[in-house]
This record gives structure tokens, sequence and C-alpha cells, in this order.
């Protein structure tokens, strides 16, 4: 057997910051090296940032991205790092024949790259590309054919990345068949809840089937749309969990691995289950006996149980929304409700009280008890207060667009949103969004209320959910000996569906029956009869299948947020605004 240490480095990349993403490269792999490691793998697309969507078709990000990674080779052998073989992901171009009918323009790749005494080593592809949810790689990218086995002191380690291990056959066949001892895996694989412990059974079942230990490396933060959460891990041959790395931070996970020495002097080029197998070696000298450190197995937290893990996706995702995109405060529009409540409350878990306007808009015949919450949350977690009554406002609206005593409301929202937008223009505040995926799902957050932002961190929770996560804070405040932040007025307002969205079914547990019937259809895209025999009441499966489909185009005037679910009202659902086929 041959003793080698391992590093993974789950760091938190940011798309098209190529020269900062490799700083952070050189900056781990260094602490890899000072670890003693005798390989250090970085996740997925971590030069360019991940996902780089339509960049990817621009020749000259494809070309800068290539020329960084060789940059990045040269550097890590000029800052005395050069010893240490470096894995990491890259937009690469493929070579060999022109441009073909059906493919991407400039055939870009997904790639790996092995640096090694200042030069790549070894290069290679993607092979499985992931074209569902929020996936869409058959659009950005061609598929590679190659299986790259660096062999380390006397043993074999295979690469493939993130979704080669999700699918059977492909790089994973050929592994089986070219006999190393490791398959490491680079990932940008975003969070969805439950999904650390799907992953973790697919490594232990891809380990077993190919008889070899299996690094999985992934990213961690947030892109537009994305979270990543890490969850970085190694488990051996036998699928025995060996080493796990924290969620949602970057970290180096260091692992000693007991390998099996190859016994073979490989050719250069082999063949293994159709795939051409690209060989380099970097020594066949096992390394000197040295002393193992004990594996590292991050422990989950009781706090990191699955609304904490949800909790901090969102707050992970509005702390690199704002922080990417340059901002540096946020502005929220709290009125005593749950939703604002807890968007505020995520947006100062995210990026500091200090830096969230909470913004208070009374109009004449507000509620006492409403205004009193928002006044007690904004104390609670000590946000900067910003009233603005909105009686001047709303006179000059009304003076202007008779809407009528029925339609009052609608003209609080335009009020309401004409105020944040001039404060978020004048002052420069990203503004979050409020509505919850229920509202969002049945056309019920309005384009000038809730739906008012930038970013929108509860655009995948159901209302049920935000009840939820809003409890889970306050008692997890509570549990450290804190005040709760959300005002107990907030939490004991029964919650409400939205304006209409089930007048017609009064007797109905509003939430809990229609999140229920929500996610069935959203999720599943069963049909109204499906649904029905399923359990549904029929009249109230066709109404709210009426209301969601014909909310589409308000849907797409929605600003991203955190996806996750399985499947979000986002990227993963794309139904046509114009469309007729309402059951």
């Amino acid at each position: 057997m041959v003793q080698l240490r391992i590093a993974l480095a789950q760091i938190n990349p940011v798309v098209g910051d190529l020269e900062g993403n490799c700083d952070s490269v050189v900056a781990h792999a260094r602490q890899a090296s000072d670890a003693g490691a005798h390989l250090a793998v970085f996740p997925e697309m971590v030069v360019t940032g991940y996902s780089v969507e339509d960049l990817a078709l621009r020749d000259g990000f494809v070309s800068a991205s290539t020329k960084a990674t060789h940059r990045l080779a040269e550097r890590l052998a000029e800052e005395g790092l050069g010893h240490l073989p470096t894995v990491v992901g890259f937009l690469n171009r493929r070579q060999g024949p022109g441009p073909r009918f059906g493919q991407p323009s400039g055939a870009p790749q997904n790639s790996l790259a092995v640096l090694h005494r200042g030069r790549i080593r070894l290069v290679s592809a993607k092979h499985h590309l992931p074209n569902y949810g929020v996936f869409d790689e058959f659009r950005y990218f061609v598929p590679g054919d190659t299986l790259p086995v660096l062999r380390l002191h006397g043993a074999d380690i295979a690469f493939a990345i993130c979704e080669d291990l999700w699918q059977d056959g492909g790089p994973v066949a050929a592994v089986a068949e070219a006999g190393v001892g490791m398959l490491v895996t680079l990932n940008g694989s975003p969070y969805e809840r439950h999904k650390d412990d799907v992953r973790l059974v697919l490594c232990q079942r891809r380990a077993r089937e190919i008889g070899a230990a299996i690094g999985y490396v992934n990213m961690t933060g947030g892109q537009d749309g994305l979270v990543f959460e890490g969850d970085s891990l190694v488990v051996d041959a036998d699928g025995e969990l060996v080493a796990r790395a924290p969620q949602f931070e970057e970290s180096l996970l260091v692992t000693d691995m007991d390998l099996p020495q190859a016994q073979d002097t490989a050719p250069a080029v082999t063949d293994a289950a159709g795939f051409r197998v690209v060989r380099y070696t970097v020594s066949e000298q096992p390394p000197a006996p040295y002393d193992p450190s004990p594996p590292v197995v991050t422990p989950r937290r009781e706090a990191m149980n699955d609304l904490g893990e949800i909790y901090t996706a969102l707050v992970t995702g509005v702390r690199d929304h704002v922080g990417k995109n340059g901002f540096t405060s946020a502005l929220v529009s709290v009125s005593g409700g749950a939703d604002s409540a807890l968007t505020a409350t995520i947006a100062a878990d995210a990026i500091g009280a200090q830096n969230v306007h909470a913004l208070v808009m009374p109009d004449p015949e507000s509620g006492g008890e409403s205004l009193d919450d928002a006044e007690e949350l904004i104390k609670r977690l000590g946000l900067t207060r910003r009233l603005y009554p909105l009686g001047q406002l709303l006179q000059a609206l009304d003076s202007t667009i008779d809407v009528g005593r029925d339609r009052r409301e609608d003209l609080l929202d335009q009020a309401r949103g004409t105020l944040i937008t001039a404060l978020s223009r004048q002052e420069g505040h990203l503004v979050l969004a409020k509505g919850n995926k229920t509202e969002l799902a049945t056309g019920s957050c309005v384009h000038h209320g809730d739906a008012m932002g930038a970013y929108a961190p509860l655009m995948d929770c159901w209302k049920t959910l935000v009840w939820e996560l809003a409890h889970w804070r306050n008692t997890e405040e509570d549990r450290r000996g804190g005040t709760p932040p959300i005002p107990e007025g907030s939490l004991a307002r029964n919650p409400v569906s939205g304006r209409g969205t089930l007048d017609a079914f009064p007797g109905l547990p509003d939430h809990e029956m229609l999140d229920g019937l929500l996610d069935a259809y959203i999720g599943t895209d069963q049909g109204v009869a499906a649904l029905t025999a399923a359990g549904f009441d029929p009249d109230l499966v066709r109404h709210v299948v009426r209301l969601v489909d014909r909310a589409e185009h308000q849907r797409r005037q929605y600003p991203p947020g955190p996806k996750i679910t399985k499947r979000n009202l986002g990227r993963d659902r794309r139904l046509p605004i114009t469309n007729r086929w309402l059951v």
C-alpha cells in the first residue's frame, strides 16, 4: 500500500474573477503544501467560477481561462509550490475537428487540468453534461472522451467532473477498467434540501462498484440563484466514510489514505470502457513513511439540522449576492409580518445588522400592532431604521389615479415601490424582495409590493416553511441565551395565503393544504387527474392550477433567490407565458 496525503480545497470562487480565483488557489495550495499534502484538488471550474452560463460562448472568455490556467501553473512553481500536483477546474476549448452542426460555437469544454512543475500536465473534459433542472450544459459545452490518471508516488489516481460521478457508465466505468486506487471528482454541486445525504450514499455506492476510494471536492458560496454547500468528503474502497468537510464554509480537508500500489508500467495512452486513458507520472516511488494525521469528519452539528441547514443556505446566498456584486448594504421593507421579519433577520445574519436598512412605511390606516412588531424587530436586531410615512405620497397618487376604495391596497403597493426604488437608486442599497414561494406560485406576490427588489431570499420557501424557519431562528437564539429576533406578534398572527387565493374554499386549512398541493403540482408536473387521484379536492386542484399557470408572466419579472428545493420557480421550471393549456 502507498500512504498518501490528499488535500481537497472547497473554496468560494467568483464568476469572472479569474485573477482573484487563482489567488485563492495559490493560497490554499500553500496551506496544503504546509500540511504535507502530496496532492491538492480544487472544485469544478474554480478558475472561472461556476456557473459561467453564456460567458462560455465568448471566445475571449475561453481564451482568458486557458491563459489564466497556464499562468497559474507557472505561478505555483514560482512561489515554491511546483512540487505539489494541483488539480483545478477551468474552461477550455476542444482541440481537433472544427465546428460541428448542433454544437456550441468554439466547442467550449468544462475541463480539469493537472498542474505540476510549472506546466499543465494533463487535461480532460467533463463527459456527462447535465441538461435538467438548473443545468443547461448542452448549450455551453461539448463532452470529453478521456480519463486522466495521475501516477503519484506509485499509486494511480483518476479524476472526473461532477455529473460523471452521478451517471452510470462513462468515466466511472472507465475507472473500474483502468484499475486505479482512487477516483477524485471536482464538483460544482448546488445545494438542495437533503442532498448531503444523497451525495454520501452516491459516493459510497460508487466506491464499492469500482473498488477504489473516492474523493469528492465541492465548492461553497453563493452564485445568483445557486448556493454551494461544500460538504467535501472521502470514502474508502469499501464505501466507509473517512473524512468530511463542513457545510457552507471554505475549508481544506486534508486526509491520509492508504492506496494500492500500481502493479504495472502502463503505456502513455490506453483505452478503457471506450475512453482514452491519458497518464502522467509524478513518481513511481512511494513517499517515506510518516505518522498519519487523524481523519477529520466534521460532525453534523445539532444546529445544522434540516431547518438550520436551509437557513444557513439562505444566509449564504444573501451574503455572497450582496458582496460579490459590490454592495455594502441592503434595504428591506418591514411591515410586521413574518415574511419581512425573516427576510430582515436573514440579511442581518448575512451582512451585519448595521448594514441592513429597515424601511417602515406606515399609511394613514396602518394597524398599530403590525407597526409595533416592525419597530420591535428593528430594535431586537439593531437594524438601521428608516421611517417614511406614506400619507402625502398616497394622496398624490390618489389624486392622479382614481383607483377607488376597493383597489386602495394596490395603490399602497405602488407608493411603497416608488419609495423603495428611489432610496435604492439614491443611496445604492441592494433591495431584498420578501415574497415567498407560495405567493410567487399563485400570483399573489404583487409587482410593487413584496416582489420589489433585486434579490429574493424566500423565493424558494413555501409559506409554511417561512413559519418554520422563523420559529427555528428564534429557538436557536433562545438556546444561545440571546433575545429571539422575530417578535412574538409576527409569529402569532395567522398566516394568510395571499389576496383571494382560497376565497372560494373558506373551510380549508390555508397553507398546509395549499402548499402541499403546490408542491405536488410544481414539483412533479402532475396534471389535474393525478392530483385529484392523490386526494386533493378536484375544484381546489383546478383553481390552484389555473392560478399557477396564469401567473407565469409575474414570475418572469421576479428577482433571483437561493434555490433550496429540488425544483424552484426559476430556471428549474420554464413554461411559456402565452399558454392556453390550463389543465
